[in-house]
């Protein structure tokens, strides 16, 4: 297994679940639940549980939802090294969400992870811990200069970088450092922020992805069809149905961890993508961003099932 360093978000998710359809304008009953969540918080878990060696860099406030953060990290076998701001409250994501667990709208406070400028990942100890891994995380919660330096920093190593778009509009932070991802994982939406287009075409959103300088990606679009790249090399997959949807709140991220779970054994294209797209399945069948249960073997055998 490797030895991955994430870098990125790690907060509190708090999901408002509705016990009817949603009706715009007015009052709709419904309760709350907390999670940890941060989409590279989210793959870190993942992959941990599937048996990688993992250690997590996220910014953090000095408070309460820190300290859940730090705790649901120890659970997940995760070494924690955070970046505290003492007098700052912990970032956190607001979704409400259907009775079928799909989103309605969302509320992200995350002004803590723009406090992060690119000398803060470059002191000693945050060098010895790239120089430690074999594989770098990350995700776009954090700024477009220390995104474009982790970067550069590890292109000069040789370091393999995969990331996580997060939103449209957090996305277009990675334009400085497309040339040295090696995968990018987003949703249409995302990949029309980058590139520009409203329709992509017959060929999908490849071409123009790699007319930016990003060399391999996913892309994915909710339930339908699932495309990924590498080089010359497009492979497209359609999930199955899934039958009872809890929660879709990192699904995506799982996607993620499931694909480079692959990558990392140096399995195909094709195969990496049906292991991303059946540990999103996965996630999106249980309440939070993550499975608790998750082992190796459960993944096999949801694998299995995606053709």
């Amino acid at each position: 297994m490797a030895r991955i360093l994430v870098v990125g978000g790690a907060h509190l998710d708090r999901e408002g679940r509705l016990f009817a359809p949603h009706i715009a304008g007015a009052s709709n009953p419904g309760r709350w639940e907390t999670h940890a969540g941060g989409g590279a918080f989210n793959a870190a878990r993942n992959l941990a549980r599937l048996g990688h060696a993992v250690t997590l860099v996220s910014p953090r406030g000095g408070d309460a939802a820190g300290e859940t953060v730090a705790r649901a990290a120890e659970a997940a076998g995760i070494e924690d090294c955070p970046i505290t701001f003492l007098d700052r409250a912990t970032p956190s994501y607001s979704a409400i969400l259907e009775p079928d667990g799909n989103l309605v709208t969302a509320l992200a406070d995350m002004q803590l992870y723009d406090m992060v400028p690119a000398r803060r990942l470059s002191t000693r100890q945050f060098r010895a811990r790239l120089a430690a891994a074999e594989f770098l995380l990350v995700d776009a919660n954090l700024p477009a200069d220390a995104l474009a330096h982790l970067a550069a920093m590890a292109r000069a190593r040789g370091l393999p970088v995969a990331a996580i778009a997060i939103s449209p509009a957090k996305v277009v932070r990675y334009e400085a450092a497309l040339a040295d991802l090696g995968f990018l994982f987003m949703n249409r939406n995302e990949a029309r922020a980058l590139t520009g287009l409203t329709e992509p075409g017959a060929q999908g959103f490849g071409p123009a992805l790699r007319a930016l300088g990003l060399s391999a990606g996913v892309v994915t679009a909710g339930g339908e069809a699932v495309t990924a790249f590498a080089g010359d090399e497009s492979v497209t997959v359609v999930p199955p149905p899934l039958a009872d949807i809890a929660d879709v709140t990192g699904a995506g991220d799982a996607l993620a961890a499931g694909f480079l779970d692959a990558h990392l054994a140096r399995a195909g294209l094709g195969a990496a993508l049906r292991r991303g797209i059946a540990l999103a399945r996965l996630t999106a069948a249980v309440r939070g961003p993550v499975r608790d249960d998750l082992t190796p073997a459960l993944l096999d055998a949801e694998s299995a099932r995606v053709a």
